[in-house]
């Protein structure tokens, strides 16, 4: 039986443990905070996922709260009227082709912790330090860092050919609430553009205390969303919220009226440089770790994906790992493992994510305008974010687009 250790209680990290250990591996998760500390901590992400990173859980037996969460059924897309407060000047929304569902971290990682020590996998909480790997390397045939932060992070390579930003691209901030109005179409994302201001998004998700809402605002550095650095407590993160939504999305306000943060700790602000690393890491001693999802590779927010490719980076080294038999795992390995991801599915999505961080040429403005009079339009686009490689084929690039929308007319 080969033995893996995985550095990281997140979706990719656990997902990758769950599925190796049903496979019948011997798996250690390593986590720097126990269940409790997660599940009484402050939120994490706003993990909206999409039908076929779902699909990944349900394959595996781990969709405990599937029942209980409530669903994303489509996406909505609208563009305020520069000149004409409170109107909107592009407004469509169509229905996935399949549900989305978000439940949040605190939920989710503390059961899935608990559900792999039910199965025999082995739980050390501790925080990581470059020591341990090298001791880990010497006891287990491959080590995987899933984690994202601190000293362990840093030791993957930053691939600047692959990563055109430096520095954060956007403010965040996150707000789950209860008692927002339900949207009365269908249950959607909401995805609100002001150019010169930023994004809001609003959708349903599962949190400790039962179904919410989870509001994220992306604000442009140094505008007027840029505006989380002077908040203190809770109260005042979610009167700022409310704020932003009078002044800039009425429409979104007036769902508003009688929200209530769901807890103390379902607030988040913060800011950070969209980032590809190497995923090869190479200790003092020589040995090799391999780094995967967050740890590799770090997308804003703005397209809702950071937990869908954490799943599909997961259940791609999964299968790698399980192609590889008995061989070594060694850098070329690592390297090969994640190329091949790289290729098929995360260079789309990081291409089309880091797009969408600059003003959207006139191509794209072409594709949103024609969504609004074409259901078929939307739906493409829409399903795009279960599915973004589907972006190469008609959204990025102008010769593309122009091609599809004459197909669309004919």
């Amino acid at each position: 039986m080969r033995n893996i250790l995985v550095v990281g209680a997140g979706q990719s990290g656990l997902q990758l443990a769950l599925g190796l250990q049903a496979k019948g591996y011997g798996v250690t998760v390593v986590s720097n905070r126990t269940p409790e500390d997660i599940r009484n901590g402050k939120v994490m992400s706003s993990q909206c996922m999409f039908h076929d990173s779902l699909q990944h859980e349900r394959e595996r037996g781990i969709a405990f709260w599937e029942k209980d969460c409530p669903p994303v059924e489509g996406i909505s897309f609208t563009v305020p009227h520069p000149e004409q407060a409170g109107v909107k000047a592009l407004h469509w929304s169509h229905r996935l082709d399949g549900i989305a569902q978000s439940v949040d971290q605190r939920v989710k990682v503390p059961g899935w912790m608990a559900e792999f020590a039910k199965r025999g996998g082995r739980l050390v909480i501790r925080d990581a330090g470059i020591d341990d790997l090298e001791q880990w390397t010497l006891e287990h045939d491959l080590v995987i860092v899933a984690a994202g932060k601190g000293e362990i992070a840093r030791m993957f390579e930053r691939d600047a050919a692959r990563s055109p930003y430096d520095k954060p691209q956007r403010a965040l901030a996150l707000t789950y609430v209860h008692g927002m109005r339900p949207r009365e179409e269908h249950s959607a994302v909401n995805f609100n553009l002001m150019p010169g201001v930023g994004e809001y998004f609003v959708f349903p998700a599962l949190t400790n205390s039962g179904p919410c809402e989870i509001m994220v605002f992306e604000g442009l550095p140094g505008g007027p969303m840029d505006c989380w650095r002077d908040v203190r407590t809770p109260s005042e993160h979610l009167a700022r919220s409310l704020e932003m939504l009078r002044r800039f999305l009425p429409w979104e306000a007036q769902r508003c009226t009688q929200v209530e943060l769901t807890d103390a700790n379902g607030i988040l602000c913060g800011a950070f440089a969209p980032t590809v690393r190497r995923p090869v890491g190479r200790l003092p001693s020589g040995r090799v770790v391999m780094g995967m999802a967050d740890a590799v590779m770090l997308n804003d927010p703005i397209t809702g994906q950071g937990s869908n490719n954490a799943a599909k980076f997961a259940h791609a080294v999964e299968k790698a790992i399980l192609a590889h038999g008995n061989a070594a795992f060694d850098a070329a390995f690592m390297q090969d493992t994640f190329e091949r991801f790289w290729a098929g599915y995360g260079s789309h999505v990081t291409g089309w994510t880091n797009a969408m961080l600059q003003p959207p040429p006139l191509h794209v403005l072409q594709l949103l305008g024609a969504a609004a009079g074409s259901p078929s339009v939307a739906r493409r686009i829409v399903n795009g974010f279960n599915d973004p490689t589907d972006f190469a084929n008609f959204f990025m690039a102008p010769d593309k687009a122009e091609a599809y929308l004459a197909q669309v007319a004919a």
